[in-house]
Order: C-alpha cells, then sequence, then structure tokens
C-alpha cells in the first residue's frame, strides 16, 4: 500500500512538473517572439500599428512581413494615427500592405489622422474604415527650407561656399533661392505628387484624371471621404478587426494578435527622442507627405 502512494505521488509530481515546464516554455515563446493576445489560442487578426510622424518603415515593415507569412494569422490590421512623414519610408510600408495582400486580408483603421504618408499607406489596404471625424487625405507633396539670410547680415557672419556642382548648395540658409533652382525642386515634388496620385488611383480604383481634381494636399474628414471614395465604410478600430476577421474566415469578434510592448526605459525615450529629432530636422530639407 506504502508503496502505491509513493508511485501515485511520483507520477503527480512528474505530472505537475511537466506541466510546469510545458506552462514556462510556452511563457517564453510568447516574451522571446514578443506575441500578446486576448485569452487563448489559435487563429487570430494581426494588429499593425503606425503612429506619429512616419520617420522609419523598418517596424512596421517587420510586422507586416511577420504576420504576413504567420500561418495563425488569418487577417491583418492595419491601425493609422499619423500626419504621415518621409516619402521613401511610407512607400516602403505601402509595398509590404501590397505583399501582405497577396497572402490574407489587410484592412486600414483609422484613427484621430490619418493624412498624406498616412494615406498613402492606407490606400494599399483591402478595405479602409474610417471614423466619420477622422482626418485624412492631404494628398500632396512638400520641401521646406529654411533661411536666415537676413539674419545672418544683421549679425556680421557670412558663409563662404566652396561647391563642386552648380547647385550643389541648394537649399542654403545663407542666401534665397534662385528662380532655377526653384523651378527644379518643383519638378522634381510634381514628380513625388504624382507617384502620389498613382499609389491612389491603383489602390482605390480610382480614375486618375478624376482624383487630381481633389488631390491638392486638401482634407476631408472621414465622412468626406467616404462621400468621395477615399475610404470604404465608417466606422471604429473594432468594427475594422470585425471586418478584417470576417474576411480572414474568423467568428466574431475575433482574436486579436499583437506584438506586446516591451517596458520602455528612461534611456529608450531620451534614445528615440534624439533620434526622432534627428530624422525629423534632416527631414527638413527632405520629400515629406505630410499634413500642414
Amino acid at each position: 500500500m506504502a508503496s502505491g502512494k509513493k508511485t501515485l505521488f511520483i507520477v503527480l509530481a512528474v505530472g505537475a512538473g511537466l506541466f510546469f515546464l510545458a506552462t514556462l516554455a510556452v511563457m517564453t515563446a510568447v516574451a522571446l517572439t514578443g506575441e500578446s493576445a486576448s485569452p487563448g489560442f489559435g487563429a487570430g487578426v494581426g494588429l499593425v500599428e503606425v503612429v506619429g510622424p512616419i520617420v522609419s518603415s523598418d517596424e512596421p515593415v517587420r510586422l507586416l512581413n511577420k504576420y504576413r507569412d504567420n500561418k495563425s494569422v488569418k487577417a491583418i490590421v492595419l491601425r493609422v494615427e499619423s500626419p504621415g512623414g518621409g516619402v521613401a519610408a511610407s512607400q516602403e510600408i505601402y509595398e509590404a500592405v501590397w505583399r501582405a495582400r497577396d497572402r490574407k486580408p489587410v484592412v486600414c483603421s483609422m484613427g484621430e489622422v490619418a493624412a498624406s504618408g498616412g494615406y498613402y499607406i492606407a490606400c494599399a489596404c483591402d478595405t479602409i474604415v474610417a471614423n466619420p471625424g477622422t482626418l485624412t487625405g492631404s494628398i500632396g507633396a512638400l520641401m521646406e527650407f529654411m533661411t536666415a539670410e537676413e539674419l545672418i547680415r544683421k549679425v556680421g557672419l557670412r558663409f563662404e561656399v566652396v561647391k563642386a556642382g552648380e547647385v550643389k548648395d541648394i537649399g542654403s540658409i545663407s542666401r534665397k533661392m534662385t528662380p532655377a533652382e526653384r523651378a527644379m525642386l518643383q519638378s522634381m515634388l510634381d514628380d513625388v505628387h504624382l507617384q502620389f496620385m498613382e499609389a491612389v488611383a491603383e489602390g482605390r480604383g480610382i480614375d486618375l484624371d478624376s482624383l487630381r481634381t481633389y488631390a491638392d494636399g486638401r482634407v476631408f474628414t472621414g465622412r468626406q471621404a467616404w462621400y468621395l471614395g477615399l475610404v470604404d465604410t465608417l466606422g471604429t478600430l473594432d468594427d475594422a478587426l470585425t471586418i478584417a476577421g470576417r474576411m480572414g474566415g474568423l467568428k466574431d469578434p475575433p482574436r486579436v494578435i499583437r506584438e506586446k510592448k516591451r517596458k520602455r526605459s528612461l534611456y529608450d525615450l531620451l534614445f528615440d527622442f534624439s533620434e526622432t529629432a534627428s530624422k525629423l530636422d534632416k527631414g527638413t530639407v527632405g520629400l515629406k507627405y505630410l499634413l500642414r
């Protein structure tokens, strides 16, 4: 009898140990992959968030590629809370959305603002969901230069520039831009603007000539954008998740798969602030799809 109890105890102990190890393995896997989701396991909708000025495409592209290849993710929701940003970064996210669409549905959910570059990346999605009061549109491009010619003259400073190339110092703060330089930059901006319109026309199925009438940088509410065909329907993030879930063959409400955000240290915050400030500072003389 004593021997039987001892055997039962050993079996229970081993079972408990195996259960603990299995639980620990799952928790470790979640920690390493950074995934956090609603309770339970199985198929769901992957959530990718683009928040703030678009100064880099790295994180959104990484997540889009990850969810595209994850068989448990049946659809993706791209949540956009952005006034736009860099042209190249916006275009890279746009292309990543198109690649994801080859595998599974991608739905855009617009928050408070999803304009300029924010609208650019939304256009690659299968379906766009906006709140009635969302600020969106702003289909245009800009380039800014700061000039301080008068200030420099008043304080007695002078710039000496040695250059190889007639327009190598275009945009210098020490002098006015020449008409020829302005025409050159305007030509470049017109081409970038055309690229934006072509992306909208392709993504939304709108005739390019028709699009030109209101693709002049103006901003729309979500409801105005819906009337114009720039978005598909009006609704919230939850509505977008439900739409994506149904497109992916999931039951309502769908499980939401999102990466667990690591707690940020003071160093992270200071480093990110410094890096973002540097990129935005450099972006003042770069091409931007940005709401003004």
